[in-house]
C-alpha cells in the first residue's frame, strides 16, 4: 500500500487496470495530466468539467498505482513527461530532491486561499523554502469500531477507547465474544498500512520514527518500542486474528467489513463505503489515542506540481489553481465524500454527519513523515519498517528489532 488509505483499498483492484487516456484524444496542443489510480473518480469528473469550460484542454492519463512512479521515471528519464502530476504527497520530497518538479513558490503564494492549503502537502512538497506542488486530495487516518459489537460487549458504543489501555480491554471483551469475533486487526505485512495507522499511536504518544528534516531515524525512543509491545500483546494474547501476520494490505479494511471486527485503523474514505455498501455494520469513528492519551492522524493524499519540462506551464498551474478554488473544492471533492485540501471547507464535506467531522479534524491536524527516502524505508514490504513490525509484534522481540531498524534506517539515509 502507498500511504495514503484508500490506495489499500484499490490496490487489488489498480493491478487489472492499465493506464487509460480519457476526457479529450491525446493532442500536442492539449496539457496532459497524469495521476494514480485511487484519484480517477475524482479526476475524470474534474478534467470533464475543465475541458466544457476552457479553451485549453487536457487529456488524463490514469496510471495503476503501483506502477506510478516507475512510469514517471520513465518518463522523466526521457524528457517526455506529462504537464501535469498528481501524486502521492509522501514521493514529493523525492521528486522535488531530483529536480523534476517545477519551482511554483512565487504563483502558490500569490493565491488568496494560500493560508488555507493542507499543511501536511505543503510542508512535504517544500524544499530548501521554495514550493515544488500543491496539496490535490486528501485523506485522514482515524480509528473505526463496531458499535455493534460494543454493545453487544457490554461496552458503551458512544464511548471509544481514548488510550492504549481502553484499546486493549475493549478488545478483550470483544474477542470474547467469541464465534470468530476479534478485538482488533491491522494488515501486518504491510508497510504502507502500517505507517497510516500505527504511527499516530507514536505520534499520540510524543514519539516520531524521523526527526523533523527526515535525516535521522527516531526508532529506537521509548514511544515507538511502547506502541510495538501495544500491538505485541494484543497479538499474543489473541485479539486480532491470525490473517494479520500475512496480510499485505489486501483485508487492509475487508475484515471489518466482515462485522466480525471490534476496532480497525483505517481512512476516511470508510465513512463512505460503510454507508454506501454495508449499512447493516452501525460504526463510529474516532481519533488514534495515545499511550495515555492524546490524539493523531496520518495527512494523506495526492498533491498536485508541474513537472521540469512541461510542454504547458501556463495552463498547468491555471488547471492546478481552478482545482483549488471553492466552487470545485465543494462539487468535485466534499459533496463526493472526499475531504477538500481546503481548512476553510469543511462544512461541506461534513454535511452534518459528526462521523465525517471526526475525519476532517483528525486530516485537518494530521501529520506525514518527510524523507527523500520514502519507499526504500516504509512503503517496500520487506524494508526496515515494515521487518520491524513483523518482528517485533508477532516475534515479540522488540527492542532486537527496534535496533536492527534503527541500524538500517541511519544506513539508508546515508545512502548506503
Amino acid at each position: 500500500m502507498n500511504t495514503s488509505g484508500r490506495a489499500t483499498l484499490l490496490l487489488g483492484a489498480s493491478l487489472i487496470f492499465a493506464a487509460s487516456a480519457c476526457a479529450v484524444a491525446d493532442d500536442a496542443n492539449n496539457a496532459t495530466f497524469w495521476v494514480r489510480m485511487q484519484d480517477s473518480s475524482v479526476a475524470t469528473p474534474l478534467v470533464k468539467a475543465w475541458n466544457a469550460s476552457h479553451k485549453d484542454q487536457i487529456s488524463l492519463t490514469v496510471v495503476p498505482n503501483d506502477d506510478f512512479m516507475t512510469k514517471f521515471g520513465t518518463a522523466a528519464a526521457s524528457g517526455n513527461v506529462p504537464d501535469i502530476l498528481a501524486v502521492d504527497l509522501i514521493y514529493v520530497p523525492q521528486l522535488a530532491k531530483a529536480g523534476q518538479l517545477t519551482d511554483i513558490t512565487d504563483k502558490a503564494k500569490a493565491l488568496p486561499f494560500a493560508g488555507t492549503l493542507s499543511k501536511a502537502h505543503m510542508r512535504l512538497a517544500n524544499s530548501g523554502g521554495r514550493q515544488y506542488a500543491l496539496p490535490f486530495s486528501a485523506e485522514g487516518s482515524l480509528l473505526v469500531y463496531n458499535k455493534g459489537l460494543f454493545k453487544k460487549a457490554g461496552l458503551d458504543p458512544n464511548s471509544p477507547p481514548k488510550d492504549w489501555a481502553g484499546i486493549e480491554a475493549d478488545a478483550k471483551k470483544i474477542t470474547a465474544l467469541g464465534g470468530g469475533v476479534k478485538g482488533f486487526y491491522f494488515s501486518g505485512a504491510c508497510g504502507g498500512c502500517q505507517i497510516f495507522t500505527f504511527t499516530p499511536y507514536i505520534w499520540a504518544s510524543g514519539g516520531d520514527i524521523l526527526s523533523a528534516d527526515g535525516k535521522t531515524p527516531t526508532l529506537d525512543k521509548p514511544e515507538v518500542k511502547n506502541a510495538l509491545n501495544f500491538y505485541h500483546r494484543m497479538w499474543s494474547t489473541g485479539q486480532i486474528s491470525a490473517g494479520s501476520k500475512t496480510d499485505a494490505g489486501q483485508n487492509f479494511i475487508n475484515t471489518f467489513l466482515t462485522g466480525k471486527v471490534g476496532m480497525v485503523g483505517t481512512g476516511a474514505f470508510a465513512i463512505g463505503l460503510l454507508k454506501r455498501e454495508h449499512p447493516e455494520i452501525d460504526f463510529g469513528v474516532t481519533p488514534f489515542p495515545g499511550e495515555k492519551g492524546g490524539t493523531a492522524s496520518f495527512a494523506g493524499g495526492d498533491s498536485i506540481g508541474i513537472p521540469k519540462g512541461s510542454k504547458h506551464p501556463g495552463t498547468a498551474f491555471e488547471f492546478i489553481s481552478w482545482c483549488l478554488t471553492e466552487p470545485v473544492q465543494v462539487e468535485y471533492f466534499a459533496k463526493n465524500g472526499s475531504i477538500p485540501v481546503r481548512s476553510d471547507l469543511g462544512k461541506a464535506y461534513v454535511n452534518g454527519d459528526p462521523r465525517l467531522q471526526v475525519a476532517f479534524d483528525a486530516f485537518s491536524k494530521g501529520q506525514a513523515p518527510y524523507s527523500d527516502k520514502f519507499n526504500q524505508l516504509i512503503n517496500d514490504n520487506n524494508g526496515p519498517w515494515a521487518t520491524m513490525v513483523q518482528e517485533a509484534v508477532y516475534g515479540g522481540n522488540v527492542d532486537a528489532a527496534v535496533k536492527k531498524a534503527q541500524t538500517r534506517f541511519t544506513e539508508i539515509l546515508a545512502g548506503k
